[in-house]
């Protein structure tokens, strides 16, 4: 006979998953960034919120977490398994093609940051040791934040966001020297803190000597016989072996959980298999870091803020400012522009995660006064809740004081005033020029426009009908023919864009042909409701073009792998369009053609 099944025994892991699984993705409907959930969840559930009130109130004790020691286990994780993924983005050839911003820009940062926290730490009492720790966890920002907002506003490739990259980078591997010195300066008890640092850094080089030569022996023949046996279960039960396995050694050897996942994924950067770990990697990663930022969550004590409002909000403007203008002067001297400098200093300026992994770990080895570290913390958690707000704001900035685009004089060319009907294609990239070309080969007139001058003028030499202008604006559209076109086809990758066009173009004409690029399925439907005749889901048509290449590639005729693509894509169409939608009527040059 089985035993009871004693629910209070999973009650934790039920909270961690409905706020990882419900909350969460209700939170970013309302464009709330997950970390910040994670937290606002910790605060609200742990034992400073309603966990708190589960001894009065029992039904309570069921929907939330009394003590946030119960996922200190889970959180543990969640930073070892965050670590082993920036290990295995820290490959040679990255930081080598990124080297100057990383080792100097970065590293300018994360000391001259660490400095003059410390110094203020200093000022206010605290011991050398624990002002420098102080200092150097919070000159640490937060990876998992940043990259996320960068990543989902499309800013990770921009002048900004490699730069922030780079700093990211920069404190994601001086997070390793300052674990050994934690525990260095622990064991010492109040040992040289000179004498510790050195000691640290020299721990820390040696293991990365160890690394490379156990990396090159042993991970490559191991992954290469798992993956041998063409068991995805086998591969990822590899993945963790080594993630949590490395991890549990470096934790018996007296570091730290997190320095040996790290180490683990040193060991699997500079193999053929890293992208295929990243990926298996990747949802238990998402969901262990969710439990640590909601452990994070649940150490803020509101009745603590109510306490002492004035020295922690203190503590979180002048962090923020400290880095803010610590950066952004770094940033000037290696020559960043303004806007760039700005917007990666107020990204880089709030606080992170591993302020709370290297305080916390400080705490305990009784190197930082724990009533301190929760101030402090306290500090860092506000300025983590404020980083989107600040994205925002540096975004802002940036596109304010970015110095106006000089036109060349091939983007200078009016479009032309002759009243005669054209077609329209918005955008030059790689699509639109495409669909410029079957243009011209089937004789039918048309024009290009793009947002981008250099792209315009490029273009023009190469003697196509390209023009500048912001095709979002009416006016505009009216000015390049819009209201005689006989066709507007709007060819860019940017969903805001394509949907602000097309109600602008709407707007002028009714009975326009409208063609437009969508993302994927959900965007072609809301096109359809904007009044756009046909609408082409980028993933759908991927679909089709492969079905079509691999049916031929299998010998089936050429003529019935074409009959039922078409079929598919005239099925398609019909369940994207709505009923309601409305039907534009053909223009009168259409009309006139097909008669």
């Amino acid at each position: 006979m089985a035993g009871t099944i004693d629910p209070s025994a999973y009650r934790d892991a039920v909270v961690v998953l409905a706020t990882a699984g419900v909350i969460v993705p209700f939170a970013k409907r309302f464009r709330v960034n997950s970390v910040v959930a994670f937290m606002a969840c910790g605060a609200v559930l742990g034992p400073y919120g309603l966990g708190g009130l589960g001894a009065k109130i029992p039904i309570l004790s069921t929907i939330t977490v009394s003590s946030a020691e119960a996922l200190a286990g889970p959180a543990e994780l969640g930073v070892a398994f965050l670590l082993f993924v920036i290990g295995l983005e820290l490959s040679y050839e990255r930081l080598k093609t990124m080297r100057r911003l990383v080792f100097g820009l970065g590293l300018g940062q994360v000391a001259f940051s660490a400095a003059a926290i410390g110094a203020i730490a200093y000022g206010f009492g605290q011991p050398a040791a624990a002002a420098l720790l102080i200092g150097t966890a919070l000159a640490l920002s937060s990876t998992a934040m940043v990259v996320e907002l960068l990543s989902a506003h499309r800013r990770i490739t921009s002048s900004a966001g490699r730069a922030s990259f780079a700093i990211l980078l920069c404190q994601d591997l001086a997070v390793i020297p300052l674990l050994f010195l934690v525990s260095v300066l622990g064991a010492q008890n109040g040992g040289s803190l000179l004498a510790g640092l050195t000691q640290a850094l020299l721990q820390a080089i040696a293991a990365i000597a160890a690394i490379v030569v156990i990396g090159r022996l042993a991970m490559r023949p191991l992954f290469r016989l798992v993956a041998s046996t063409d068991s995805s279960e086998s591969f990822m039960a590899a993945t963790l072996l080594v993630a949590l396995g490395t991890g549990l050694i470096a934790a018996g050897a007296g570091l730290s959980m997190g320095l040996g996942a790290f180490i683990a994924g040193l060991l699997l950067a500079e193999t053929e298999y890293r992208r295929a770990i990243e990926v298996t990697i990747e949802p238990f990663k998402s969901l262990l870091i969710g439990v640590f930022f909601l452990t994070v969550g649940m150490s803020v004590n509101p009745a603590a803020l109510a306490a002492q409002p004035v020295a922690i909000l203190s503590i979180a403007a002048g962090l923020f400012l400290a880095k803010v203008a610590i950066t952004f002067l770094f940033a000037r001297y290696f020559k960043l522009s303004v806007p760039t400098a700005l917007e990666t200093a107020i990204m880089v300026g709030p606080g992170g995660e591993f302020a709370f992994v290297l305080l916390t770990a400080s705490v305990a080895a009784k190197l930082v006064d724990q009533n301190a570290a929760a101030l402090v913390l306290a500090g860092v958690s506000l300025t983590m809740i404020f980083l989107p707000l600040a994205a925002r704001m540096a975004r802002k900035l940036s596109a304010r004081l970015a110095p106006a685009v000089k036109i060349p004089d091939e983007a200078n060319i009016l479009p032309p005033d002759d009243h005669a009907p054209r077609a329209i294609v918005v955008g030059l990239g790689r699509v639109g020029r495409l669909v410029g070309e079957m243009l011209s080969q089937h004789k039918v007139p048309y024009i290009s426009l793009d947002a981008d001058p250099a792209v315009v003028a490029t273009q023009r030499r190469a003697g196509r009908p390209a023009f500048y202008g912001n095709a979002t604006q009416p006016d505009f559209l009216r000015l390049c023919g819009l209201e005689e076109a006989t066709a507007l086809i709007v060819t860019i990758d940017n969903p805001r864009a394509v949907d602000e066009i097309v109600a602008a173009a709407r707007g002028v004409r009714q009975d326009l042909v409208i063609v437009a690029r969508a993302r994927d399925a959900k965007h072609a439907r809301h096109l359809y409701e904007l009044g756009v005749n046909d609408a082409v889901p980028e993933t759908i048509e991927a679909s089709l073009q492969l079905s079509e290449a691999a049916l031929v590639g299998l010998g089936v005729p050429m003529g019935l792998v074409i009959a039922s693509v078409h079929q598919r894509r005239d099925d398609f169409r019909s369940e994207l369009k709505p009923a309601s939608a409305p039907q534009p009527a053909l223009p009168r040059h259409a009309r006139s053609r097909r008669l």
